[in-house]
């Protein structure tokens, strides 16, 4: 919004950047937090090490968010790892996710005909063009349903469960009966971004993912926008069913427009579910990850009997997040049953031994219009997947509702050089 002109004031209840999906830090914060009274032991190293995720997510190499900040130069002010490994659990044990026709073939995940099938399979998606007829091989992209595509590939279900779920990152079965172009295109993002780095499609920044929401409001300082942190929001003013302005410590800021996280307009949003995830600490890698310092692992809901998928993601003292030969792990699944901690169980039980845990339970909500009348644009709250595509197309749709137009990644870059003054390079 500072980028395209418009005046921008930055209001945060909290002390720290980031709402909902801020890094704690010192490690003293975390246990404060869920109400652990005695605190970090000794073990744990010095506090200011730590950077603790409250909400685990990684960034898809290829992916929307990599594009905004590269668009936007927020890049300037953040590092990036690759995560070294992607894998999924089958029968009790988790796999490398095979990503490349080589690694396809070497994997135990499938038998050695069902590599031959898949591998057909990964050809026909890296080769596949929606504005080409030529590369359709039968399947029309707006009407054959994913489905019948495995089907023509006479793909198993196992080899099914990890397509859908770690290459094509979905939550559920669903997208089985919809139009296979949205999967494709899925699976063709998850093989353009390991194609960048090689060891998994995944980047995380450096000292935690509260970097991001600073490096953004660097990037809106420098177009005037202004930050306040620690700023309670007491009241938000309304005429005629439209938003006129915002009251905090006796004081109005009026504006045009608010954006806000559903937490500040509990009466304007709907629960639509919960999400648990769990944080541990934990002194060794995950078994059969090969010693990774970070991985994330996928646990498809057919192989737990379940309705949504089970997420690990774990990074460590390599991402400067934790003390030195420390990990964090953090579990993350939709809830589906009134026993929350038990549907991670069996994330938890890849994790053991567990050095200490924190448990948050926490409701997802969503707007109940989309702000056209009032002009309070609400954000959905973060969903239990472990990258941040779900978040850009929430974002891009409050930029369609709030501007009228499409957001477009070229708009960003041509402003650049009005600040920077530096030729297209």
């Amino acid at each position: 919004m500072s980028v395209n002109g418009k005046k921008v004031l930055h209001m945060d209840r909290n002390p720290y950047y980031g709402g909902e999906s801020s890094s704690i830090t010192p490690l003293e914060e975390l246990y404060k937090r869920f109400q652990l009274v005695e605190g970090p032991p000794e073990s744990m190293g010095r506090g200011r090490d730590w950077n603790v995720d409250l909400i685990p997510k990684f960034l898809m190499a290829n992916g929307q968010l990599v594009k905004m900040l590269l668009y936007t130069e927020v890049t300037r002010y953040l590092d990036f790892k690759v995560v070294e490994g992607s894998f999924v659990y089958k029968g009790g044990k988790i796999y490398k996710v095979p990503s490349t026709e080589t690694e396809a073939l070497a994997s135990n995940l499938m038998g050695m005909f069902e590599k031959r099938r898949f591998r057909k399979f990964l050809v026909f998606v890296a080769n596949f063009d929606e504005n080409d007829p030529k590369t359709f091989e039968g399947v029309d992209p707006q009407t054959t349903s994913m489905r019948d595509v495995y089907r023509k590939f006479d793909l198993g279900q196992d080899v099914i469960d990890f397509t859908g779920h770690a290459l094509a990152l979905y939550r559920t079965d669903d997208y089985l009966d919809q139009p296979c172009l949205e999967t494709i295109n899925r699976i063709k993002l998850y093989s353009e971004s390991l194609a960048r780095y090689g060891k998994s499609p995944y980047l995380y920044p450096l000292y935690g993912l509260g970097e991001l929401p600073q490096g953004f409001a660097r990037l809106s300082a420098i177009y005037g926008g202004t930050y306040m942190l620690n700023k309670p929001v007491d009241d938000i003013i309304m005429e005629n069913g439209k938003v006129v302005g915002v009251k905090s410590e006796g004081e109005v800021a009026r504006c045009k427009q608010l954006i806000c996280d559903p937490s500040y307009i509990p009466d304007r949003v709907r629960k639509a579910g919960q999400v648990i995830r769990i944080i541990c600490i934990l002194s060794h890698p995950i078994r059969n990850t090969n010693d990774a310092n970070s991985c994330q692992i996928i646990i498809p809901q057919n192989q737990v009997n379940r309705k949504s998928d089970i997420y690990v993601c774990m990074i460590s003292y390599a991402h400067n997040v934790a003390a030195q030969g420390k990990y964090i792990a953090i579990a993350s699944t939709t809830v589906e049953t009134a026993e929350p901690e038990k549907e991670v169980e069996p994330a938890l039980e890849l994790l053991e031994p567990i050095d200490q845990k924190f448990v948050a339970i926490s409701d997802l909500y969503e707007p109940i219009d989309d702000g056209s009348e009032s002009q309070v644009f609400c954000s959905c709250s973060y969903d239990a997947t472990t990258h941040f595509e779900t978040t850009c197309n929430d974002i891009k749709d409050i930029y369609k509702r709030m501007v009228g137009s499409a957001f477009d990644f070229e708009n960003m870059k041509r402003k650049q050089n009005d600040v920077f003054g530096e030729a297209d390079q």
